[in-house]
């Protein structure tokens, strides 16, 4: 047989007669009154096939079940019972000739989009579950998505360069994967949990534009939005301001709409400093396809005696229409979110036909909300309320339909502070990363708590898709920086003395931002859960069933790497 003339998605009533060569796997046998139908599928599609009972191919074809790979050729023709859903249900190929290429066992899930299998089943033979259309297109979106980012910064002038994944210990942000060294026993590499020094160096080496798919490793608890192993495009470039970095953001994001979703991105993408959107939100990662501010109560009902009110530093919370979901059960659901996310309790008011109701009821007279009306309050410190507000919207807006899946929101999130404080630890911690630029360098001098940040992150209904900042340049700034991260000189020189070498050469001002590109086609992809847009994800328990993964290690390796298990 020759070369393949056609996909499984391309024929048509346009190719009527014409002789085709076709492959690929069958998804359905059927025996219709002598007639054998086959749906002949490829990843682009499927094609009916019709062998006949007086065709010499006829017990070859009595011998085809699910799942067996073959090449067939045949002569298009007209359906007779067509099938408007599919691009080529106006047509069937008449078998001429047919090749078994390889056999299949019953497969132990059923390669079909109505099967109901547990994600544990499914995971296990993945191999076997991205054969299903919506399986496959996650990932052949995901390929889309890329080149479409990929063309964005090559027609930037960007480089696609690579970084190690095998790099030095650090010790700060996320857990590391540690890989011992088998020639230096008691010595070990960390697998990168991001480029960040590697690309900076790059800047120090004039090259002025970088860019990178690169993975990355990180050895924490999963979520629905979060793998051990993830992809961020990562971006880095010299003489560049904030605002240039963040247009780029936005061209490519821009870009990647009008590709793949058809869709046209405003521009330029909206703003909110942190501040703000906490303030506003309980975020610095606000879904603002709906309204729902946070309301400060704290004057509105300091007149009222409330006594679980008393003593605190702040009231917030929502005032929202009376609805039928509004419950003392529900009620309860809320609380128990409230005091997850560091808010103290939740009180509520219900004011329905002028009657009120509700947790504090008792306290307050009828004007302190309109009827048909519920007010919700938080009471707790001004950061643990606004907090619990945020998760408490998030709920709330999910729970009352208010949330438009038409809607695409974008903002940037700009004016971090540079330091969080931790009064367990009474030391300072960067927010972002140590390279991170202070907007000024007076305030980093003399008071590094109410530091601002040059840093600046992206927003996609909800989730940081990217997150970026300007970086130190000069090394003075850098061994300063350290030091108020509570690093010893010693510990800076043995953690960090290459990079702080590095600086010294004549470093360029830069900036960069890494974008995720996992969340990007989760979101693209309209998908709640990051594990439907990576080929073979792990679970959230943070194992591969398919490999059946971390497995143990054998004793000869273990003594091959100087390494003994601690049980």
């Amino acid at each position: 047989m020759s070369t393949y003339s056609h996909h499984n998605n391309e024929l048509t009533i346009k190719n009527l007669n014409e002789t085709v060569f076709l492959k690929g796997w069958v998804s359905k046998v059927r025996n219709l009154g002598g007639l054998i139908f086959m749906d002949l599928r490829d990843q682009y599609g499927i094609t009916q096939l019709v062998v006949r009972p007086n065709s010499a191919l006829y017990e070859r074809a009595s011998q085809v079940r699910s799942e067996y790979v073959v090449e067939v050729k045949g002569i298009v023709i007209e359906r007779e019972s067509k099938n408007k859903f599919m691009t080529t249900g106006d047509i069937e190929i008449d078998v001429t000739e047919l090749n078994i290429l390889n056999t299949a066992m019953t497969t132990p899930i059923t390669i079909s989009e109505q099967d109901n299998i547990s994600e544990e089943v499914r995971l296990k033979y993945r191999y076997l579950d991205l054969r299903k259309p919506t399986s496959k297109n996650y990932l052949l979106q995901r390929s889309k998505i890329t080149q479409s980012i990929r063309n964005s910064l090559l027609n930037n002038n960007f480089l696609e360069l690579e970084t190690p994944y095998l790099v030095k210990t650090t010790p700060e942000g996320a857990k590391e994967f540690i890989v011992p060294s088998r020639l230096y026993h008691g010595e070990g590499y960390a697998l990168a949990q991001s480029p960040q020094m590697f690309k900076q160096l790059y800047m120090v080496s004039g090259f002025e534009k970088y860019f990178q798919f690169a993975r990355c490793f990180r050895d924490e608890d999963l979520r629905a939005d979060r793998q051990l192993e993830f992809t961020q495009i990562d971006i880095e470039a010299s003489f560049i301001t904030q605002e240039d970095i963040m247009k780029l953001g936005e061209e490519m994001m821009s870009n990647m709409f009008k590709d793949i979703l058809g869709k046209e991105l405003k521009l330029p993408i909206a703003r909110l400093t942190y501040q703000d959107a906490f303030d506003m939100y309980g975020s610095d990662k606000p879904d603002l396809r709906y309204e729902l501010k946070i309301e400060d109560l704290t004057d509105k009902l300091s007149s009222y005696h409330v006594p679980l009110f008393e003593s605190k530093a702040s009231l917030r919370g929502f005032t929202l229409p009376n609805n039928a979901l509004f419950t003392r059960k529900y009620f309860d659901k809320l609380t128990e979110i409230v005091k997850k996310n560091h808010g103290d309790t939740l009180a509520y008011v219900k004011h329905e036909g002028g009657q009120l109701s509700g947790s504090v009821s008792k306290f307050f007279d009828e004007n302190v909300v309109a009827d048909g009306y519920t007010l919700f309050i938080v009471p707790g410190t001004y950061e643990g309320a606004t907090n619990a507000c945020g998760a408490l919207r998030k709920e709330l807006a999910k729970d009352l339909g208010y949330i438009d899946e038409t809607l695409e929101s974008l903002v940037w999130i700009v004016d971090f502070p540079l330091f969080e404080y931790s009064e367990e630890d009474q030391r300072l911690y960067a927010r972002h990363h140590p390279f991170t630029a202070p907007k000024d360098l007076e305030d980093f001098r003399n008071n590094p708590k109410d530091t601002l940040a040059k840093a600046y992150d992206l927003v996609w209904n909800g989730y940081e898709v990217g997150g970026g900042s300007m970086r130190i340049y000069n090394q003075e700034v850098q061994n300063e920086m350290f030091e108020k991260l509570g690093f010893t000189q010693e510990e800076i020189r043995n953690k960090f003395g290459f990079f702080i070498d590095a600086l010294k050469y004549g470093t360029p001002p830069h900036g960069g931002i890494a974008f995720g590109l996992d969340r990007i086609v989760m979101l693209a992809t309209k998908t709640d859960n990051i594990r439907d847009v990576i080929a073979f994800p792990k679970t959230q328990s943070a194992r591969d069933i398919m490999m059946e993964s971390p497995s143990p290690i054998d004793k000869l390796q273990l003594e091959d790497l100087g390494l003994k298990v601690i049980k």
